[in-house]
């Protein structure tokens, strides 16, 4: 089995013009190398058509959400809708170890504004480290399409950041055809994203964007940020 420790360059090969672009061959893969997966899910549009995919290969799939809190009530609406569609799966809300007050007791009020890298770093990063401790492996709903940062992301990666195997099935999927099948299959999703917003976080750092060039661009605006530190490897805050 392939893990971090024994980390080769996979050899195996996903076809990437198949109907789900490779996506439904790479989970029914990793559901059959892994016991111990385990799926973070933002609950965007994204995350919806991959758990439509993954019920389709394992409807007892294990999923977790980083709860920072902080989310729109919208994201916790499309959650709860998501229970109903799919009861099977193991969804749980991952909440940070520091609550909001204590955050601010230590780190001052608003810290997602004074210091975004460090309130991802409390809110997501550590939490994820802790739910991905007993796992393998982990799935990301990655697309290519999304961020510069994101271009090179392959279907199987070894994740430097949190020492697993990271798995991403959409990397090929544009984001006309993430919504295609999301109406094709009538799923559920937050209502936010008709609302201008394509990439969905927490509210205080979310806003609108009317530039389809970069879906992204609604995330930490002004501040430089890309990305929350997920997915890149940093050293340090």
């Amino acid at each position: 089995m392939l893990t971090y420790q024994n980390w080769v360059q996979p050899t195996i090969q996903f076809n990437e013009n198949s109907e789900t672009k490779g996506a439904l061959e790479v989970l029914k893969w990793a559901y059959s190398t892994y016991d111990d997966i385990v799926y973070a899910c933002s609950f965007g549009i994204e995350g919806i058509v991959l758990i439509d995919l993954i019920s389709k290969v394992n409807p007892m799939a294990k999923i977790v959400f980083l709860d920072t809190e902080l989310h729109f009530n919208e994201t916790y609406e499309v959650i709860d809708r998501v229970k109903e569609r799919y009861p099977l799966l193991q969804i749980e809300l991952k909440k940070p170890t520091f609550t909001l007050k204590q955050q601010e007791e230590k780190h001052g009020d608003e810290l997602w504004i004074t210091n975004p890298n460090l309130c991802c770093h409390i809110r997501k990063v550590l939490p994820l480290q802790e739910a991905l401790k007993d796992v393998t492996a982990w799935i990301s709903g990655l697309r290519r399409e999304q961020s510069p940062t994101r271009q090179h992301v392959q279907y199987i990666n070894k994740d430097e950041k949190f020492e697993k195997v990271k798995i991403c099935p959409l990397i090929h999927w544009t984001w006309k055809e993430i919504w295609r099948y999301a109406y094709n299959y009538d799923l559920s999703y937050n209502v936010l994203h008709d609302r201008g917003y394509p990439s969905i976080g927490c509210a205080p750092c979310t806003e609108p964007v009317f530039n389809e060039e970069d879906l992204r661009s609604g995330r930490w605006k002004g501040s430089g940020k890309l990305e929350c530190g997920l997915h890149v490897n940093t050293k340090g805050l």
